[in-house]
């Protein structure tokens, strides 16, 4: 390293060029970099979907999972799998193991579906295969509303729709909340009776009328000519025109018996924003891209088409992701420019202005060289990046300050500013190097956390670590080639040259003010180490049971003031879905009434997409609230929903914020599995009971099917035979009563899709009483259904959830304000144990205790990983055993601070974020060690008496250890206490919910740093006496204990 050193003092100019290089470089890729709300992480989940229009629950299950399951569950590497069967679908979500081959997976789940299609029923239609991304989720959501026609208001929607999937930036823009479109062939059956045309006729010649005919080419040895047969419709007229029927000249077209249009198919969902119907375009933007440009772009595209667009037609924007970006950008610039000049504050008034210049420098160095390097990995500038160098600030002073702070020191000397760089940069490089890496290397296990959290996590400790490597080069390279060139001993008044002095080989207890006092309280704790060291044990243990018994607790992640909400509506019975659209109406009204939302995007008929809602939920509203600062708290709007809608008779209404961290749904989630399904409801009634008279659990619900009842239709296949009938034409004929018979489909030209052909019944006759009068045509002429098909009423089947092919049942809970999930989920666990249920049954958590306890057990694995790590550096770095237990000592010492913290602010211990913050704690605690040790081993190399070197070892360090502590804790302080300084628009503000995601973490840093700076000055000087203080007590007892016993 001395001649790395050497070489950067001897070409100054060289590191110089360098040095610009850097900043031009730096300033460029933060420029260019794309930004993104989250992380493009890799998530380890595998959507199969299968479509199958008119299955039923209990066949979907038996027709399409069943074989699915089979198949996929011979991939490697799967970690859960999970399927459900409704309505018309299925679908199968797999769930990977941390470190999967995206790829790889993708390409053995696509062969295995592949596999399996032949066993599926003809009439499914193609599996879907998706890898779940986070492209794959909305930047921005762009609303069409007004009264005007449900047409006029598509054709807008999908003008747009092509305009912003011009865009190269854009991967996608769904329109979401249309009805497909659909020509409608409307039969009289009179008329079809009148014309003896039975049912299978209409439909075999619309079919037979509707087809690709491939005539191929005729080659006649005097030329080729490609022979063209044309067959599909392309236009309602087509269809209109058909004959159907021919008697004579006589001809029946399809416009004689039937009612054609155009139309869309009948309404499942009805979409509103604000109470106006509205459509919805999702743009999803492309991996790599720029989150800020291309909203930007969308939004000027939306501005350009305003004026050509009714006047009745309301555009609106949610779920702007760009806005928060934009906002974390802020506080990353903010806190640049504050951590600067709070930095130069702390070290002016020590070591002067043109070293605190010096010091400073190291900020926006390794930020950009930090920058360089992730931008050269494919790494975007995301939340957690940005969030990462706000809290690295502190952190990168530290190797600048130890030697700008050595450099001082000689020159008060009276050395020369080159030498005095040289000397500092030289003994000091292995010092920076061993702290600044113990300091990283604690983050290094948190790059291989498994699971969707550590994905997403793991952006942290990556930008740690290359910031931090990245002020090795600073301190040692450019600060020494600045310092050689404009550097100045800060203060050479003779009260400091005495102070230097002094620390070096004079009386420490001349030594005036806190110096002199820390140098002679340091002298009396030297006496007593066994005491010292007892009572900081006995004060960690105190203040960990003192927090279990006094403290707020335990949670996941931290609470976050919400932008939105979502407000999800239940009832129950069979509603139709004009039914439950009055209902919503309802709700929609009291929620408008509310002050403090902005706007209201309600869905009726189908839950949100992201959210595990209950089968009773009939429609939900996702509401954006005003800036938060110009409203009520959340939790107030969302209290003031419940009471409003709780008025409302018939109806249920649940209230969700969106997940902090990785979706996990509800607080409490207990799954109930078992083979014989038969065995899940009796223990789901008992659970579902206690629950119930569980005092803090609110919205309480289970998976079951509801209350309701399905109409099947049991032919008799027997005597259908007497009559010449079988189960195609029965179902044939329901259908007509029902969604219609698919008999092809078409592609006009202003359509992007092909339009669906379906036969049916007029309205009129579209009921249950018609199936009773339902006619099929056969060899004995017209029969009524009704002699062969008996019409049941049955419960309904609802949905059916299966887990790695077991049958599940979920009951889920929230809790009530004030109520933590923690407590709640112990108390049931509690219970349960004392229950006796049935064996076959299988009952575990899920949701947040499940991500929370592996969360918990990786963090601890992580951070005794991480201890290791710093272990094998300090004997390499010391050579010492005791040297590496007296550092380590002091990281889980420094604990005491973290709750001590958390007691006096009342705050929760995050799993995730406090977590972090006791490891990153650990890498600061370890590196002022460090320095303090070295220290100590350079005095007695001299020669130097052992208590003699520990007190001037304290001495001399007190300053720079005083120095990086305060930088570090000032850099985070901000944070801890929810402060948002925005120095360019003098404006600071407190509670922001972008300060309060790092509040705890912050907060552990913080209070565990300032109480790890008395570890180091105190116990850690203490814990070096101790062998000697051991020895000069014990010693010579033991030497008379063994004259005593030598033999004569």
């Amino acid at each position: 390293m001395n001649a790395i050193i050497d070489w950067c003092l001897r070409y100054p100019r060289t590191v110089l060029s360098f040095l610009v290089l850097l900043a031009i470089a730096g300033l460029s890729t933060y420029l260019t970099i794309p930004r993104e709300a989250q992380p493009d992480a890799e998530i380890p989940y595998i959507y199969v979907n299968l479509i199958h229009d008119g299955i039923s629950p209990e066949d979907g299950e038996r027709l399409l999972l069943r074989p699915m399951e089979r198949e996929l569950r011979a991939i490697e590497g799967i970690k859960t799998m999970k399927a459900e069967a409704g309505e018309g679908y299925a679908y199968v979500l797999l769930e990977f193991d941390a470190g999967f081959d995206g790829d790889k997976a993708l390409a053995d789940v696509r062969e295995k579906v592949d596999q399996a299609k032949p066993k599926l029923p003809a009439d499914t239609e193609e599996p879907i295969v998706t890898q779940v991304s986070i492209s794959l989720f909305p930047v921005l959501l762009v609303t069409l509303s007004g009264d005007v026609p449900e047409r006029t208001l598509l054709a807008i929607a999908r003008q747009f729709e092509d305009a912003f999937e011009a865009l190269p930036d854009v991967l996608s823009a769904d329109i979401t909340g249309k009805r497909d479109e659909l020509l409608e062939i409307v039969v009289d059956p009179l008329k079809l009776e009148s014309y003896r045309i039975s049912q299978a006729e209409l439909l075999n010649i619309v079919a037979l009328n509707n087809r690709l005919v491939a005539a191929g080419a005729l080659d006649t040895g005097a030329g080729r000519f490609s022979i063209k047969v044309p067959g599909l419709f392309e236009t309602a007229e087509d269809v209109l025109s058909l004959p159907v029927k021919v008697s004579g000249d006589g001809v029946v077209t399809l416009r004689d018996i039937t009612e054609i249009r155009r139309t869309f198919k009948d309404p499942d969902t009805f979409a509103r924003v604000n109470g106006k119907p509205s459509l919805t375009l999702e743009v999803k933007k492309r991996a790599g891209r720029n989150i800020i440009e291309t909203v930007a772009k969308v939004k000027a595209i939306v501005d350009y088409a305003r004026a050509d667009l009714p006047p009745n037609v309301q555009i609106d924007y949610a779920q702007d992701a760009s806005k928060e970006i934009r906002t974390m950008l802020v506080d990353l610039e903010n806190s640049v420019v504050i951590a600067v000049f709070l930095v130069m504050v702390v070290v002016v008034g020590s070591l002067g202005l043109r070293s605190a210049g010096l010091v400073s420098l190291t900020i926006p160095g390794s930020f950009l060289l930090g920058l360089i390097l992730l931008s050269a990995m494919g790494v975007t500038l995301n939340m957690l990046v940005m969030f990462s160098m706000i809290l690295v600030v502190g952190m990168v002073v530290d190797g600048g300050v130890i030697v700008v702070e050595y450099a001082d020191r000689k020159m008060t000397e009276g050395m020369g500013r080159r030498e005095a760089y040289a000397v500092a940069a030289k003994r000091m490089a292995w010092p920076v190097i061993t702290t600044t890496t113990t300091t990283a290397i604690v983050f290094v296990p948190l790059l291989f956390w498994p699971g969707i959290t550590g994905k997403f996590m793991s952006y942290i400790p990556l930008t740690l670590i290359v910031t931090l490597m990245g002020s090795i080069l600073i301190a040692l390279m450019f600060i020494p080639v600045l310092g050689a060139i404009f550097g100045k001993p800060g203060a050479t008044d003779e009260k400091t040259e005495h102070y230097i002095a002094v620390t070096e080989r004079g009386d420490l207890g001349s030594l005036p003010g806190f110096t002199g006092w820390y140098s002679r309280t340091l002298e009396r704790a030297l006496h007593h180490p066994g005491k010292i060291l007892l009572g900081c044990v006995g004060l960690l243990i105190a203040l960990q049971v003192a927090y279990g018994a006094q403290g707020k607790g335990v949670q996941f992640f931290p609470e976050v003031e919400p932008e939105r909400a979502i407000v999800l509506v239940h009832a129950r019975g069979n509603l139709s879905i004009r039914e439950r659209d009055a209902l919503m109406r309802e709700v929609e009204r009291e929620v408008l009434a509310v002050e403090g939302i902005v706007i209201a995007n309600t869905t009726v008929g189908e839950p949100p997409g992201g959210v595990d809602a209950a089968p009773d939920t009939i429609g939900n509203m996702t509401i954006e609230f005003a800036e938060w600062d110009h409203r009520r708290p959340a939790a107030q709007i969302l209290g003031e929903i419940r009471e409003r809608a709780g008025r409302i008779a018939g109806i249920a209404v649940e209230t969700r914020l969106p997940d902090v961290g990785p979706p996990v749904g509800k607080a409490v989630q207990i799954e109930l599995s078992a083979n014989l399904p038969d065995a899940l409801s009796p223990v789901a009634d008992r659970i579902r009971a206690y629950l119930e008279t569980l005092p803090g659990l609110i919205d309480i619900e289970d998976s079951r099917p509801l209350p309701g009842i399905d109409w099947v239709l049991r032919v008799d296949r027997a005597q259908a035979g007497r009559f010449g009938a079988d189960i195609t034409s029965v179902g044939n004929a329901v259908q007509l009563v029902t969604n219609g018979v698919k008999i092809g489909d078409y592609r006009p030209d202003d359509a992007d899709e092909e339009i669906d052909i379906r036969v049916r019944f007029p309205a009129e006759m579209r009921n249950l009483d018609a199936f009773d009068q339902l006619r099929l045509e056969t060899r004995l002429g017209q029969v009524p259904i009704s002699s062969f098909v008996d019409r049941v009423a049955e419960p309904t089947t609802g949905k059916l959830k299966r887990i790695d092919g077991k049958r599940v049942i979920t009951l889920q809970a929230n809790v009530a304000a004030g109520i933590l999930a923690d407590d709640k989920v112990r108390e049931i666990k509690a219970w349960l144990a004392a229950q006796h249920f049935d064996r076959g049954v299988a009952i575990q958590f899920r949701g947040q205790d499940e991500e929370a306890a592996a969360a918990g057990a990786f963090l601890g694995q992580a951070f005794f990983i991480g201890l290791f790590l710093m272990a094998i550096i300090l004997i390499t770095q010391f050579n010492s055993f005791y040297a590496t237990f007296v550092i380590l000592s002091a990281v889980a010492l420094s604990t005491i601070g973290v709750f001590a913290g958390l007691l006096i602010t009342g705050q929760l211990f995050s799993m995730v974020m406090t977590g972090i913050g006791v490891i990153s704690l650990a890498g600061v605690v370890v590196a002022h060690n460090v320095v303090l040790i070295d220290t100590y081993k350079e005095l007695r190399d001299r020669g130097m008496e052992p208590y003699e070197a520990i007190l001037r070892t304290g001495a001399q360090r007190m300053r720079p250890v005083l120095l990086t502590t305060f930088t570090t804790i000032i850099g985070i302080l901000p944070m801890a206490f929810s402060l948002t300084i925005d120095v360019f628009g003098r404006e600071v503000t407190v509670g922001a919910p972008s300060a309060q995601w790092w509040v705890q973490l912050a907060t552990a840093v913080a209070f565990g740093l300032a109480f790890a700076t008395v570890l180091t000055l105190v116990v850690t000087p203490c814990l070096l006496a101790l062998p000697l203080r051991l020895r000069e007590t014990w010693g010579p007892r033991l030497r008379k204990l063994g004259r005593r016993t030598r033999p004569a």
